[in-house]
């Protein structure tokens, strides 16, 4: 795991710019940095030594030094290439997995990743051809970000790594905002500045003859079903759960995993004990409420399989650890990066590789909406006028208990869908918690609201629901989520807050083979009855506590809305009160003054919209302000203070 970042620029790029590059992203990378100038194309890497740790230095090139490559990410079949490509001739110097990209382009050419199992994202320069390859892995678990900028192209593995270069204006891309407030992650190919884009997933870029082409070498489909009998699903599902394991375990320092008692990092966990010798460490965080706290369930299955278990609790210090996390970020999120961030710091403390449970509930169907949006359809069967004149008052009526998914939370869910059919009852299930369109028409200012009011975000998760590579409805909400919440959501923010501590985390259940096959399975093996992730459950019910396979979801997050209701409550208040976007009339106070009103009276459960305005705030300050760290978390420390 690394980072990367390099410039295009036919005049000849500056070291030193790719110097201040580099040194953005040295979190990434703390191992060590290699830099190539040649002609108008400039590359900078930074290492986080996992392979080959005495030769695998990069920049990387072929035989003649005519092809270069910097490289982020891990190839798990790099062994098998490699053969395959010293048949043919070619010669390595290095045992690195890097050096087969370089070798593989030089026979394949773009449609190298066509090949390339892992997670990754990497940048070749073709001297020959005078060409830039930009690449990212299928389904985007390592990043990449590119600025156009006259001839020029900047890219690197985190915006602040093109930010380094002073040369973009930092402006806020307001639509990408717009689509933050509601589906809680930013689309491709949008960031939060206005003139730096994403690469997406599965996509290509090349830079040739001053003309840049985007390309899709990958896609998932969910048509073509298996029809084997469920017991030999379960047999061959074992069968390709340990292979993905086993090779996501190839490494040069020991492996450890996040555990937290689900299903998805207990089955990894349990794939672990089988593939290894010796005792691996196991990681896992806490929280005093005990409704949101796995503690007791991650013991309990370190214990089964004799993990050396490393565990901590922590509390609503949220004030000393938002900014580090949003500056890690590059963007606002939501409150699950806090959770990622603490993990992270606590692994990074004992091992540099990390495998974890990222993919299991897309892959296997475990989130309640996909059971819960079938429900709604009888829902809606009852009389509008019962449901919007009696039901919706009495629901809106009860105090929420700010438990997790609580009653009160489920039948609210419940009354708002029953309005909207397929893709758009889809796409309002995954964003519920946040800001729907009429709300964000409340919160922004006449003037931008006449900017934004066309541009409507759920068509992102309907476009993607829409298309024909699903066709049963349970397929098509995880095609989806594949496609759009998982890359840039999940996955986002488990590369940055992981690589915030130099700390590399790979995501069995994301191999891409082992994905496509599960793909193939009908989706009524993956919910049965009531049952999510029955499939899965199947080929646990031996392996794994049955206090595991018998326990709710439990999402991986903390009680932050118990939090802003008490302890911080005074904090947020003055924070969100007073922030940048207020001031300005970008938002409208009394809209965010009735946000913090509702929670703190138990009437409405709205800590997931109060943290993404608060992330809004510090993120202004830390990345348009261009205020220092320390001086927003100095100024957050005062405020605390003073409340």
């Amino acid at each position: 795991m690394c980072g990367i970042a390099g410039i295009f620029n036919p005049e000849g790029p500056h070291l030193q710019t790719l110097k201040q590059m580099a040194g953005a992203i040295a979190h990434r990378g703390p191992d060590d940095e290699g830099f190539l100038v040649q002609g108008p194309m400039g590359l900078a890497h930074r290492r986080l030594s996992i392979i080959d740790l005495s030769t695998g230095r990069q920049p990387i090139s072929n035989e003649d030094d005519t092809v270069f490559i910097v490289f982020n990410g891990e190839i798990y079949n790099f062994p098998s290439l490699k053969s395959e490509l010293e048949a043919k001739g070619h010669v390595f110097r290095t045992s690195t997995d890097t050096e087969v990209i370089v070798h593989l382009y030089e026979e394949m050419g773009r449609r190298c990743v066509e090949k390339l199992s892992g997670m990754f994202a990497f940048a070749i320069w073709d001297a020959r051809r005078q060409s830039l390859l930009l690449a990212r892995d299928r389904i985007g678990q390592k990043p990449l970000f590119y600025c156009q900028k006259n001839e020029s192209l900047y890219f690197a593995s985190e915006v602040k790594g093109i930010l380094a270069a002073d040369q973009i204006d930092r402006a806020i891309d307001y639509e990408a905002m717009h689509h933050y407030l509601s589906l809680r992650f930013i689309p491709v190919p949008h960031t939060m500045f206005k003139g730096i884009n994403k690469l997406p997933p599965g996509h290509t870029l090349v830079l040739e003859h001053g003309h840049v082409s985007i390309e899709r070498y990958w896609d998932l489909n969910f048509t073509k079903k298996l029809s084997y009998s469920e017991d030999d699903l379960v047999v061959s599902l074992g069968e390709a759960l340990h292979k993905a394991v086993e090779s996501h375990l190839i490494s040069d320092v020991p492996v450890g995993a996040f555990l937290s008692g689900g299903m998805d990092t207990s089955t990894v966990v349990a794939m672990m004990a089988e593939c290894s010798s010796a005792p691996f460490q196991t990681f896992a965080i806490g929280v005093k409420e005990q409704d949101f706290n796995e503690l007791p369930y991650a013991r309990m299955v370190a214990n089964h399989f004799g993990t050396q278990h490393v565990e901590e609790v922590v509390s609503a210090n949220l004030i000393k650890l938002l900014p580090s996390m949003i500056w890690h970020l590059d963007e606002p999120s939501d409150s699950i990066a806090a959770c990622m961030f603490e993990a992270a710091q606590l692994a990074a403390r004992h091992v540099k590789v990390v495998l974890g449970g990222d993919g299991g509930d897309e892959l296997f169907a475990g989130f309640d909406r996909y059971l819960g949006v079938g429900y709604i359809n009888y829902y809606a069967l009852l009389p509008q006028l019962l449901r919007e004149k009696v039901l919706r008052p009495l629901f809106y009526a009860m105090p929420d208990s700010f438990t997790y998914k609580s009653m009160v939370q489920k039948l609210r869910w419940m009354d708002q869908l029953a309005s909207f059919d397929a893709g758009e009852r889809y796409a309002e299930a995954t964003a519920f918690f946040r800001f729907s369109h009429k709300q964000k028409a409340a919160l922004f200012s006449q003037e931008l609201w006449q900017q934004l009011a066309q541009i409507d975000s759920n068509q992102v998760i309907v476009k993607e629901y829409n298309r024909p590579n699903a066709v049963d409805p349970i397929d098509k909400m995880l095609y989806a989520d594949f496609m759009t919440r998982l890359s840039e959501h999940t996955l986002m923010l488990t590369d940055r807050m992981n690589m915030a501590f130099g700390l590399e985390a790979r995501s069995p259940f994301l191999d891409h083979e082992l994905v496509e096959y599960l793909a193939c399975f009908p989706s009524k093996l993956k919910i049965k009855g009531r049952q999510l992730k029955y499939i899965l459950r199947r080929f646990t019910e031996n392996l794994l506590p049955k206090e595991i396979l018998a326990r709710k979801k439990q999402g991986f997050m903390f009680p932050v809305a118990y939090w802003f209701r008490n302890e911080l409550y005074p904090f947020i208040e003055q924070q969100l009160s007073q922030s940048f976007f207020v001031r300005e009339g970008i938002f409208q106070k009394s809209e965010v003054v009735r946000l913090l009103e509702e929670h703190r009276a138990n009437k409405v459960d709205n800590h997931v919209r109060l943290w993404m305005l608060l992330n809004m705030e510090i993120w202004h300050q830390l990345y348009i302000e261009r205020s220092s760290l320390e001086t927003v978390e100095e100024n957050m420390r005062r405020f605390a203070m003073q409340s």
